[in-house]
């Protein structure tokens, strides 16, 4: 009988999208393994491309609630036959939980180290040195758990999506980008009114943009620039996670905040400059296949101040955002892209 081998990574998509790379490497290393992979059901898309593998969308809000939710997870996975192993990707209270039901269950349990303390002393800026990248860690993980194999992850597949020859305009424009301005906390958001001023310079020079996004409050703010800008396209509520991928992929670059599109963009082989305010590169959580050097962030003594972005600035101006000026930005895409200014 082949080998049963249980993953988990529950939270916010950035998070489960950092570890596809690894997951997908395992699993191509280990075709006659059988993975299940526990996530939120929303993020199945992100493994739709791995054979030997079966995902489980978690309802921690619903069914899986709790011990006794838990309990049920345990047993509607196990329906099918006995895990040899588990891996525990997440190591919060819920995994915990069910990593014990698990262990009683007489399978073998190995836990992501998440560098908690070196997080921490970087926070309280004991140190300024950047930090094992989270993709990293994932792959020290599966090492951990007996397992070798390269990582090397080929990307995400959009020959099964549509090619959108309607939406995107690849002929008139000199080059096309994405760009994704929100994130889930305002210390990761690069401010609306600068942000604009880098999209009508990029709008003057012929450069095609698609706005990535969900939300109300997002839609409104694209609604205006496409009325205010030419060749300026908002894709905001209009597609699947999928379809949003393949079009990302379909972009010379994205331009993003430390955000969930950083890291779907990373996922699709895509160039990204990403802006950097509350949070910080050096935390670990730089997308996958990323350069560095193309990370925009003010480096002020206070950066970073969260891990999340979800503290109020000590300040209350967001310095290390308003002091990002929107020609810096242009002229990072210029460069990327060899137009010149």
């Amino acid at each position: 009988m082949a080998k049963r081998v249980l993953l988990m990574r529950l939270s916010a998509m950035g998070d489960v999208a950092m570890t596809v790379p690894v997951v997908a490497s395992f699993a191509k290393a280990y075709p006659d393994i059988n993975i299940t992979m526990l996530s939120t059901p929303r993020f199945q898309p992100l493994f739709a491309n791995i054979p030997n593998l079966n995902f489980v969308g978690v309802e921690k809000n619903g069914r899986h609630k709790g011990i006794r939710g838990l309990w049920r997870l345990s047993k509607e996975i196990v329906a099918d036959g006995r895990f040899d192993q588990m891996i525990d990707l997440h190591d919060v209270l819920r995994s915990k939980m069910l990593r014990t039901i698990m262990r009683l269950r007489g399978v073998d349990v190995t836990v992501v180290d998440k560098g908690r303390a070196e997080k921490k002393a970087l926070l309280n800026g004991r140190n300024k040195t950047p930090l094992k990248q989270m993709v990293q860690r994932y792959y020290e993980t599966f090492e951990k758990a007996g397992y070798k194999f390269e990582l090397g992850y080929d990307g995400f597949d959009s020959n099964t999506v549509a090619d959108f020859s309607d939406v995107l305009n690849l002929t008139s424009c000199v080059s096309n980008i994405g760009i994704a301005p929100f994130a889930q906390h305002e210390g990761k958001i690069y401010p609306l009114d600068k942000m604009e001023q880098v999209v009508k310079t990029l709008s003057e020079r012929n450069i095609g943009i698609y706005l990535f996004g969900g939300g109300k409050k997002e839609e409104d703010v694209f609604n205006s620039w496409v009325e205010r800008y030419p060749n300026v396209t908002s894709l905001a509520g209009k597609y699947k996670l999928q379809e949003e991928m393949a079009l990302m992929k379909r972009m010379n670059l994205m331009l993003t905040m430390d955000s969930a599109n950083m890291h779907l963009a990373s996922l699709c082989g895509v160039k990204v400059v990403s802006i950097w305010g509350a949070t910080h590169p050096y935390m670990g959580f730089y997308g996958y296949g990323q350069d560095p050097e193309d990370a925009i962030v003010a480096n002020l003594d206070c950066q970073p101040c969260s891990a999340y972005g979800n503290k109020p600035c000590r300040f209350g101006d967001l310095r290390c955002m308003t002091q990002i000026m929107p020609d810096s930005v242009c002229r990072k895409i210029f460069d990327i892209l060899n137009l010149k200014e």
